[in-house]
């Protein structure tokens, strides 16, 4: 197949990713985030009420979280891909130029689900309702966040004649590990960023479908998203030919993906077998629920031992849940 045949039936790449607001850069990359966070924060809102929960609570909970999840992914894709920021010619500071893209998913989730436990204790609701109720979104906001590597022409994968091939800028183009030249002009590659995004919408479609027709609780939906992720992550990666930490002949990613899709469907089934169904509401064990539980602090214990009190009357046992003594969990 010609040249000119590839480059008319391939993907052209953006020929602009920032645009001034006068002396204020707007670039495509910061747009894709931004807009995955609020979708993702859209739908788990709807799913948070479903299931009990405030729907404001999300956004309190996003303030937390979402910081935390850019640090994490920033630190993340500087400690897998170091060579930009340590290696020979490298450029240390450019390792705070989080606009230029270069955002780890497993360092945003890990770091992000800190801030997620934060929010979570201070509104005293349980994080694996939390968890399940943003999986979807979360894959979602990924999806939309791929956006930005295709307008920065970054994380592509290897040379391909299909159809759909990516073209990139003489600018961007790779080298080519064979050789140690620059691919040549005109070479197509795979579109890595559109697999994942179809694949990241395709699981966020079926965890949705799964979670209404099995009823699934106790952190089960976000096990069950990166199990399914991490599947997708595997081939994905193994086709991408962007700079990265090698372990053992695969790429970091590649091991990071293994290893914890595994632990992910280990955690999948534990907790099915542990708790089957889902919570009966979102509110951590002794905590009351609403935004006043947070203006009292006092013995977490009284619910508990009036439950557990079978010779209570009912008049007693409501009169101790809704008493002064009911507090929040504990902030963190």
């Amino acid at each position: 197949m010609t040249v000119i045949g590839q480059l008319a039936a391939s993907i052209p790449s953006p020929d602009q990713h920032t645009w001034h607001l006068g002396p204020v850069p707007i670039r495509a990359y910061a747009l894709a985030i931004l807009a995955g966070i609020v979708v993702a924060a859209w739908l788990t809102m709807r799913r948070w009420k479903a299931r009990g929960g405030d729907p404001d609570d999300v956004l309190e909970i996003a303030f937390w979280a979402v910081p935390f999840g850019i640090v994490g992914g920033r630190l993340y894709h500087v400690f897998s891909t170091p060579d930009p920021y340590w290696g020979e010619n490298g450029d240390p500071v450019s390792a705070l130029y989080i606009w230029e893209g270069g955002l780890g998913i497993w360092g945003a989730v890990a770091l992000g689900a800190v801030g997620a436990w934060i929010g979570c204790r201070r509104l005293g609701v349980r994080l694996s309702t939390f968890a399940d109720a943003l999986a979807p979104g979360l894959l979602i906001a990924q999806a939309i966040g791929r956006l930005g590597n295709w307008f920065n022409q970054e994380l592509f994968g290897a040379p391909t004649e299909l159809p759909w091939g990516l073209e990139i800028d003489v600018a961007y183009l790779p080298v080519d590990p064979a050789t140690g030249l620059q691919y040549a002009e005109g070479t197509l590659f795979h579109p890595t960023f559109l697999y994942e995004m179809l694949w990241n919408l395709a699981a966020a479609a079926l965890l949705i479908w799964l979670d209404r027709r099995y009823r699934l609780g106790h952190g089960r939906v976000f096990w069950a998203y990166v199990a399914i992720y991490t599947l997708g992550r595997v081939w994905i990666e193994m086709l991408r030919i962007d700079t990265a930490e090698v372990v053992l002949g695969m790429r970091l990613n590649v091991w990071t993906s293994l290893v914890v899709g595994l632990g992910a469907l280990v955690a999948f089934v534990v907790v099915g077998r542990l708790h089957p169904g889902r919570e009966d509401g979102v509110s951590l064990p002794g905590s009351s629920e609403g935004p006043a539980a947070h203006e009292t602090d006092g013995d977490l214990g009284g619910t508990a031992e009036a439950a557990a009190d079978e010779d209570t009357d009912t008049t007693d046992t409501e009169a101790s849940a809704a008493g002064p003594d009911q507090g929040p969990a504990p902030r963190a």
